[in-house]
């Protein structure tokens, strides 16, 4: 078993193509913390890290069987989390 699935791959990638983001744009990177001591039968553990190169806004997300880090990173690509001040189109505030 692998720590992300090739069905969670293809998933991401088609987030990004829903929100008409390029793939090369994004680099995942994955680590494992599972702890190979324990007796308990348990899923993988790790760490997961999506960076947007053209921006550098970088998120991390647990992978565990309890989590589903697609989730959490559709809700991050809705909130505009890896969108850059400089490409953003909100308007910014200005103060007296």
């Amino acid at each position: 078993m692998q720590l992300i699935e090739q069905r969670d791959i293809a998933e991401f990638e088609s987030i990004l193509r829903q929100y008409r983001l390029a793939q090369q744009d994004f680099s995942v990177t994955a680590i494992d913390t599972t702890d190979p001591k324990t007796d308990e039968v348990s899923g993988l553990q790790g760490e997961l890290t999506v960076t947007r190169k053209s921006t550098g806004k970088t998120r991390q997300y647990l992978i565990s069987d309890n989590t589903s880090w697609l989730d959490l990173f559709r809700h991050d690509i809705t909130d505009r989390v890896f969108v850059g001040r400089e490409n953003s189109s909100r308007p910014s505030r200005t103060y007296p």
